[in-house]
């Protein structure tokens, strides 16, 4: 059996863009964190490889207050605020086929309200993380779960340069 010689940074770089595909390399200027101050990142995007498949589709944000505020993102509009399972949910249209979710988030919000990118929508709750308060944050673009750290980071792998 033949081996077959791959240089370490192409495996590199295909994994790093594998967790980020269909979400922007750098981060767009018209999107802010969901939390402030930053949060740190609890849990990261893990896409299962099919849709029915187990998997994390988004990315848990905190520690955060219990009834802290959430805010928008990006400008959008409402597109469901209720309750989905046993978890408080709002999801936010951002246009272009890109579309927010948050839980378990209580609002006021109703589909159709308009809001702008830093806007309060609604207020965090306990019950995603255990003991821990944190934003459960997912972006679909169309049918697909992408990356939400890329509207936020740049999430372009680091490159190696030699020395000399």
């Amino acid at each position: 059996m033949a081996l077959l010689k791959i240089p370490i940074a192409t495996v590199v770089v295909a994994a790093v863009l594998a967790g980020t595909a269909g979400a922007p390399s750098r981060a767009d200027p018209r999107w802010s964190w969901p939390l402030s101050p930053k949060p740190s990142v609890l849990r990261t995007f893990d896409p299962p490889d099919k849709p029915w498949l187990s998997g994390h589709r988004g990315v848990d944000l905190g520690p955060a207050p219990d009834g802290g505020p959430v805010t928008a993102p990006s400008d959008g509009v409402v597109t469901f605020a209720g309750v989905v399972v046993d978890r408080p949910v709002i999801t936010i249209d951002q246009g272009d086929g890109l579309k927010s979710s948050f839980e378990p988030v209580s609002s006021e919000l109703k589909p159709g309200d308009v809001v702008t990118r830093g806007q309060p929508i609604g207020s965090l709750e306990t019950g995603h993380c255990g003991s821990t308060t944190c934003l459960h944050w997912g972006v679909r673009r169309g049918g697909d779960y992408v990356n939400p750290l890329g509207f936020v980071e740049d999430m372009r792998p680091s490159v190696l340069l030699p020395l000399d």
